[in-house]
Parts: C-alpha cells; sequence; structure tokens
C-alpha cells in the first residue's frame, strides 16, 4: 500500500515571500531578538538578568575632582639654582618670585646659597646644607 510522503518541514513556506514571519522587516536583523550582545534588553526583557548576575553594570562609581582644583606645584631642581644665582648675580635666591614653589634634589650644587621656597624635599635640604647653604622655607604663595 502505498502511504503519502508528508513533507519536510524545510519545504514550509516555499514560494511564499515571509516564509510565516508576516511582514518583511519582522525577520530580519536584531530587531526580532531584542538587540545583539550580551546585555542586549537590559532595560527590557534581559533586566532580570542584569539585577541577578551584573548589578554594578549601570551607574556611575565614585567621585573625580575637576582638574581645576588640582594644583601642581611648580617645582625646580638643585642642578638649576647655580644657573638662576649666576644670571641674576646673587646668592639669595626667592624662587616664588620666579613662579617655583618647590626644590627638588636632581643634580649637585657646589655654590653656598641662601633659597626661599615654599617647599624643599629631603635631599634637597641635605646637598644645599652640605654645599654650604641655607633653606628657608616660605608659606606664602604667589
Amino acid at each position: 500500500m502505498k502511504t503519502k510522503r508528508t513533507p519536510k518541514r524545510r519545504l514550509k513556506f516555499r514560494g511564499s515571500r515571509e516564509h510565516g514571519y508576516g511582514k518583511i522587516g519582522q525577520h530580519r536583523k536584531a530587531g526580532q531578538r531584542g538587540g545583539k550582545g550580551k546585555y542586549t534588553g537590559g532595560q527590557k526583557h534581559l533586566w532580570s538578568y542584569i539585577v541577578k548576575y551584573e548589578p554594578d553594570y549601570y551607574g556611575k562609581k565614585g567621585f573625580q575632582r575637576p582638574p581645576f582644583y588640582m594644583h601642581k606645584m611648580k617645582i625646580v631642581n638643585v642642578e638649576d639654582l647655580e644657573t638662576i644665582a649666576i644670571k641674576n648675580n646673587s646668592n639669595d635666591l626667592n624662587l616664588i618670585e620666579f613662579g617655583f614653589e618647590k626644590v627638588l634634589g636632581k643634580g649637585t650644587i657646589t655654590k653656598a646659597l641662601k633659597i626661599t621656597a615654599k617647599a624643599f624635599s629631603k635631599s634637597a635640604i641635605q646637598k644645599i646644607e652640605n654645599a654650604g647653604g641655607q633653606c628657608i622655607p616660605s608659606n606664602t604663595l604667589k
């Protein structure tokens, strides 16, 4: 006895334009699936996943201070002090007048200089005093 062969699933909707998905755009790209990627639908149908497994995905963390509040000290090194003293023909240097606030200890110094600045590093104080100079900290800013 002959039986009628049932059509395969892939043969369904052959000849129809939309293959059962309605209008043309309803089966194109990622709109049908709610988007692409891991957090697709994070504010829609996958919100429960976000809440359970990725609770810190949304929102800002911490605080970043605006840069105009941050004060960067203008520095000068010990190796530059002698050239500044030679240009000004003086052994008494007020570095605040030159726009410097802190003296750092890079380099060497041989002259005995009397230096006024807002701040000194430990190595700068040691090198200046070993050369016979003097460090005078001043708390006034220009």
